[in-house]
């Protein structure tokens, strides 16, 4: 393609409005437009840049034996309604009604209605296993878009469900994806971790994230520095161990003290010269609509995802001040669970074999000194905190990090949430109908993008990997009124496109630099100059990434070219168990 024909409105100047690296320059590049907070008009190289993502991810979908469908976004109430989500996934689905006010969502995954087409047409284990496929646009209400296309309100996913007679399909069904998806990112140019993951809203008994490590990411991984076990932190390694704290000796009863206007574990901490981890931090949460009184040592947070399935109430609550005060006589921040018998106490594990804590004696600006579980109150023992960097691996005894991350795919063994609420029902061999086990798969067509943009920019752009760049090279004679030059570049460009590469002529009447410049910002991985050293039969090999540039001979620079992308290394991936 020539360059001159082409839309590719570049920009010099960095948009106010973008906050992280992918976003700052899918805007400069010319890649993205914004509509509205969180929706994006994909302009010409976007466009070109996810088809490639998508056909790779088409080819290893196919080379697992998926078959590719398409559904509507458009959703009746009904079916969500079957499964239960249509009121658990809350202010994020997007609802509307129709001209009669029959309710609708845009979908934002597609279960149910892959769900009812199974429940349809499957009848009987002959037509088992499937799995089945699709790349389509999805719809989130996120509260607060941001950071360019990653957290967005319309977004790409390729979405697959599989459907199997027993746990054993299933399992298999799940290696299958697992290792496809392996495939995808490493063919895609990414460096990634796969990490053991909750599954959240969707259900199901196991699940795998894929990820790359960026600062402009939301999501948080607990990384063992020694054997490589990763989890995210909701499902983050229940049996970390955090570093031991000492206790103060002997067998002391608790003592209330006075602590005027200190209410917060940093203020007591301050206030008594003991660390956070001395004290019990108390949280008095409503699940089920019962209270539930929760202890965590000072220093921990509490992990959401954990207690939600201790609790059985993913929508579980904090409970009001009003409540607080109506229950335990005291405000929060004076809270503790010496006396409490009104509802359950729960205990996180760190708790346990510890002694002499301090905890709020449930009088305003007052705590009790000396209090031990098991003596002074009673709980349930339960993993109810969040990993922090410094625990111990129970694997392997090395310490744990945080890092940041990008969540690029997401896979479920989804069990029977499905299929069981709504109906789907086949005969076995003997005759008798049993309920399909299910699992389901997805990836963020455009999450690799912009992972891929983290992970490779410098100061004047992106440095895409060649597999997922709109173009793998562009041909940049320096001076396009010289006939020679032209010419040169003509043919070379000729030679690229026969050697099977995509190719892009700039053959604007630009000065170099500025052409150089547009170059390196869309993040083409190669560059052939024509300039000067035409005349001696050579142009020059410039490599995006790297930036090491080389001469070759101008009637071997298309196969060169061809011969640097074919040796375009792929990225080893950090696997998790499975």
């Amino acid at each position: 393609m020539l360059w001159s024909r082409l839309h590719i409105p570049t920009l010099r100047d960095t948009p106010a409005e973008a906050e992280v690296a992918s976003h700052q320059l899918l805007l400069r590049a010319g890649y993205i437009r914004q509509l509205s907070a969180g929706i994006y008009s994909y302009l010409f190289l976007a466009q070109r840049s996810l088809a490639r993502i998508q056909s790779i991810v088409r080819q290893e979908m196919h080379a697992i034996g998926a078959q590719e469908m398409y559904l509507p976004a458009l959703n009746p109430a009904e079916v969500w309604q079957e499964s239960g989500r249509w009121d658990i996934m809350g202010e994020n689905l997007f609802r509307l009604k129709d001209r009669f006010g029959r309710d609708f969502c845009l979908a934002m995954t597609h279960e149910e209605v892959m769900t009812t087409i199974a429940r349809g047409e499957l009848r009987s284990y002959k037509q088992l296993p499937q799995i089945w496929y699709q790349i389509q646009t999805k719809f989130r209400d996120e509260a607060r878009p941001k950071s360019g296309l990653l957290r967005v309100r319309q977004f790409i996913m390729k979405d697959s469900y599989s459907f199997d007679m027993d746990r054993a399909g299933l399992d298999a069904a799940y290696q299958k994806h697992y290792q496809a998806y392996c495939r995808i990112f490493d063919r895609c140019g990414l460096d990634y971790l796969v990490v053991e993951a909750h599954s959240g809203a969707m259900g199901g008994s196991q699940s795998h994230e894929f990820m790359v490590a960026s600062e402009a990411g939301e999501d948080f991984v607990a990384v063992c520095q020694g054997c490589g076990h990763a989890a995210n932190l909701e499902k983050a390694m229940a049996e970390a161990a955090p570093p031991a704290v000492p206790d103060p000796p002997g067998d002391l009863a608790p003592e209330p003290f006075h602590t005027p206007g200190r209410k917060t574990i940093a203020e007591i901490a301050e206030f008594t010269g003991l660390p956070e981890s001395s004290q019990m931090k108390s949280l008095v949460l409503v699940a089920d609509g019962k209270p539930v009184l929760v202890m965590l040592r000072g220093d921990h947070q509490l992990n959401e995802a954990k207690f939600g399935a201790v609790s059985g109430d993913p929508e579980f609550r904090p409970a009001r001040p009003d409540e607080i005060v109506e229950w335990f006589g005291a405000a929060a921040g004076s809270l503790g669970p010496v006396g409490v018998t009104s509802m359950p106490i729960l205990a996180d594990g760190a708790l346990a074999g510890r002694r002499n804590m301090i905890a709020g004696a449930n009088r305003d600006d007052y705590h009790l000194r000396h209090v031990t579980l098991g003596e002074d109150f009673q709980a349930e023992l339960h993993d109810l905190r969040q990993v922090a960097a410094g625990d111990r691996c129970s694997g392997c005894g090395a310490p744990i990090e945080i890092r940041k991350t990008v969540e690029i795919g997401h896979i479920f063994k989804l069990g029977y949430k499905y299929s069981e609420s709504m109906g789907l029902r086949v005969l076995n061999q003997e005759g008798r109908e049993i309920t399909p086990i299910m699992g389901s798969y997805g990836i963020g067509i455009e999450r690799i993008l912009t992972a891929a943009i983290e992970l490779s920019h410098d100061q004047d752009g992106m440095a895409l990997p060649s597999a997922i760049a709109p173009f793998d090279v562009v041909i940049t004679p320096a001076n396009i009124s010289d006939p020679a030059q032209r010419e040169a570049a003509e043919r070379i460009y000729r030679e690229c496109l026969s050697e099977g590469l995509d190719a892009l002529l700039d053959d604007r009447d630009e000065r170099p630099g500025v052409k150089f410049k547009d170059a390196d910002l869309i993040g083409v991985p190669w560059r052939l100059v024509i300039g000067k050293k035409l005349a001696s039969g050579m142009v020059e090999l410039v490599d995006r990434k790297t930036r090491r540039t080389r001469d070759v001979a101008e009637r071997e620079a298309a196969r060169e070219v061809r011969t640097q992308k074919d040796l375009s290394p792929s990225r080893k991936v950090t696997p998790g168990r499975i």
